[in-house]
């Protein structure tokens, strides 16, 4: 009996879900290790050898060597980018002159200073590759522009390979055309505006368009608060949503013109908000889904979830090591794809929940799955996060709709604007009223302190959880659909 168990085929997309497992850990490791008995080359042959033949033999005995050759796999793209990386070591503690491109909306932060992502990076007229945090003082630099600047090289963090704080811009480069998509975001955010006052206005749009960074800080400050901030940054929710209803709205006429309408749905959202490692996340799930929902197949959550790590990684190695965007991503992709259907079908059965009820679930869900990554890096947990959500999230799709007839009505009639943006005003002036509210309460955050450690025995509860409720159940994760 267990000669044959060993000689049993899994199925290759549980295959894949291993390999892909073993090549985070890979990369993630690359960071503290070194390659002393093996060159990266080496190390990228045996990998692919272990690989090959395990898919094309695929026994059970044979798991262990495809784990090994994801972690060979993912150790050699991780010293690839660690060998990068080390090229700005000796640049720390120095003035330098950078060249570069701004790769995000620029963001206000402290005093008169502005937050500036750069990319593209010319470092005293050499190229080096990552990306560097840079503040610093300046108006009117846009997404796509390029800077010229100096300052102090410090040590990066997250996925920054190093930090300039109060830059020198010596030089501004306004690109033309330069980023279109921005372009056109702001093209439509200016129209929206003419419809819908500030602050209501800059909500409206950070809902259609996850454009967070124009919000007014207290505003920022009071959806953190709340809890609220995951639906006006880009994110998967407002792409679900939009994906969602371009799919329902041509699938009667074709299923293939329902994909590409969707599909080019994404493509159009991730140029428009940036290609941030939330967005990374959300549009390769959502891309992958869609594939599948065409061809009459079914991603597994757990499968599409380890395939989406692994392929993030390799694209930007420096997401593993530290950034909590995309660590945050991925938490809440599994809290709602995989805990909250699990506790659905525990609580209710056969039986469909109501909308409340489904939106109380994912929330609780997307919370439990997110507190202790919040916990650590912020050493603080909203306590109305569950009820700020039940109150404004199932407005959410309205409020992106009557943003987006506001925005049109800019456009095409400025003169009765404001008169057609009035429904989106209304409901986004109740949505900034309940936010601010929520938050001015003195018991709105508990303040704690969680270890690595106990971060790591927190996800280890919700696994045992997970793993119970399924066994209870015995619900198929692979009916959970993203785009359905």
């Amino acid at each position: 009996m267990n000669r044959w168990l060993l000689k049993r085929k899994p199925h290759i997309s549980w295959l894949i879900a291993l390999m892909c497992s073993g090549i985070f850990v890979g990369v993630f490791i690359a960071q503290y290790i070194q390659y002393y008995l093996i060159t990266p080359t080496i190390s990228l042959i045996i990998a692919i050898i272990f690989i090959g033949v395990v898919l094309w033999r695929r026994y059970t005995y044979l798991i262990p060597i495809l784990i090994i050759g994801g972690v060979l796999f993912g150790l050699w793209r991780g010293s690839l980018s660690q060998q990068e990386l080390a090229q700005f070591k000796p640049l720390y503690g120095k003035i330098v002159t950078v060249e570069g491109s701004v790769k995000d909306d620029v963001e206000t932060g402290a005093s008169d200073q502005i937050v500036i992502r750069l990319d593209s990076l010319v470092v005293n007229n050499k190229p080096l590759p990552g990306a560097l945090w840079v503040t610093a003082t300046g108006s009117d630099i846009k997404r796509g522009d390029k800077l010229v600047l100096s300052g102090k090289l410090g040590p990066g963090f997250g996925n920054f390979a190093g930090v300039i704080y109060r830059a020198n811009i010596t030089k501004l480069i306004h690109v033309n055309p330069g980023d279109i998509a921005r372009v056109v975001r702001d093209w439509f955010a200016d129209a929206i505006r003419r419809a819908i006052p500030d602050p209501e206005a800059s909500l409206g749009i950070g809902y259609l368009v996850g454009q967070r960074r124009s919000l007014p800080a207290d505003l920022v400050l009071a959806l953190q608060l709340a809890g609220l901030t995951h639906v006006v940054v880009a994110s998967g929710y407002n792409l679900t949503i939009l994906v969602r209803l371009a799919r329902r709205l041509f699938v009667k006429v074709s299923k293939y013109l329902s994909v590409l309408s969707a599909g080019v749905m994404i493509v159009s959202f991730v140029a428009i908000t940036g290609v941030s490692p939330s967005m990374s996340r959300a549009g390769l799930v959502a891309g992958l889904s869609l594939a599948a929902w065409y061809y009459g197949r079914k991603f597994h959550p757990i499968v599409l979830l380890l395939l989406a790590i692994s392929l993030t990684v390799l694209i930007n190695p420096s997401y593993a090591w530290g950034d909590l965007g995309w660590q945050l991503s991925f938490a809440a992709f599994a809290g709602v794809m995989i805990l909250a259907p699990l506790a659905t079908r525990y609580l209710f059965g056969n039986k469909k929940p109501g909308t409340i009820q489904q939106i109380l679930i994912e929330t609780v869900s997307a919370q439990i799955a997110t507190a202790p990554i919040l916990v650590a890096a912020f050493s603080q947990l909203s306590n109305v996060a569950v009820v700020s959500n039940l109150l404004v999230l199932p407005l959410v799709p309205l409020a992106m709709v009557l943003t987006f007839i506001a925005g049109i009505g800019g456009l095409v009639l400025p003169t009765i604007a404001t008169i057609i943006g009035l429904p989106a005003t209304w409901l986004l002036r109740y949505m900034v009223g309940v936010t601010e509210y929520l938050a001015g309460l003195p018991w709105v955050t508990t303040n704690m302190q969680l270890p690595w450690w106990g971060v790591a025995l927190c996800y280890g509860a919700i696994t045992i959880i997970c793993v119970y409720m399924w066994r209870v159940t015995k619900y198929n994760l692979r009916d959970v659909n993203l785009v359905e």
